[in-house]
């Protein structure tokens, strides 16, 4: 039988652990968020290290995400993926800055306890977002974990900025490279 329908889903702990009434107006807000997210998901067992939130202009929740490749044995379930589509499934927009094509609605802010892998970078291009706030760096991940991130553009943040994405890098970073760090002690899988 050939399957025609995708199911994926945030462990049930996140409902518990995101309250998407809360505002979070700094970019160390947002990006201690994701790195909880990330935290709680080793924590958990429900998924590797990486966590995932998009806000709106009024730096509220729209979605999060946190790293599910495993336990749906799905490669593209990766914390920034997972937020992306559920943000888009709850706007009802394939580019949540936008409520028309080419009318801008945002800021959107997609803030990421790691730097996207390549496969995630691609996906930031076309989601929509205005602002990219990243904790760990790659070399952060491949040297404390044994994940693989993928080639990226030698300028990689260039290209996001000439596309209209602002980033900022080295948000809370020691807080992130905790979390990798413990991850990659416990002999986490890399996928």
């Amino acid at each position: 039988m050939l399957y025609a329908q995708v199911h994926l889903t945030l462990p049930a702990w996140v409902h518990e652990a995101v309250d998407t009434g809360v505002a979070y107006p700094s970019d160390e807000d947002k990006v201690a968020l994701a790195i909880e997210l990330s935290r709680r998901n080793v924590d958990a067992a429900s998924g590797g290290p990486f966590g995932a939130a998009v806000f709106d202009a009024a730096d509220r929740i729209v979605a999060v995400g946190v790293n599910r490749v495993l336990p749906h044995n799905c490669s593209v379930a990766h914390a920034e993926m997972m937020a992306y589509m559920l943000a888009q499934q709850r706007t009802q927009r394939a580019r949540l800055n936008e409520s028309a094509p080419g009318v801008a609605d945002g800021p959107i802010t997609l803030a990421t306890s790691s730097q996207p892998c390549c496969q995630c970078y691609g996906a930031t291009v076309w989601a929509g977002i205005d602002r990219l706030l990243i904790g760990a760096r790659s070399q952060d991940v491949e040297t404390l974990t044994e994940f693989d991130e993928g080639p990226l553009p030698a300028d990689w943040i260039g290209e996001l900025e000439r596309r209209g994405i602002a980033v900022r890098c080295d948000v809370l970073r020691e807080s992130a490279c905790d979390v990798l760090r413990n991850y990659g002690q416990l002999g986490g899988a890399t996928y």
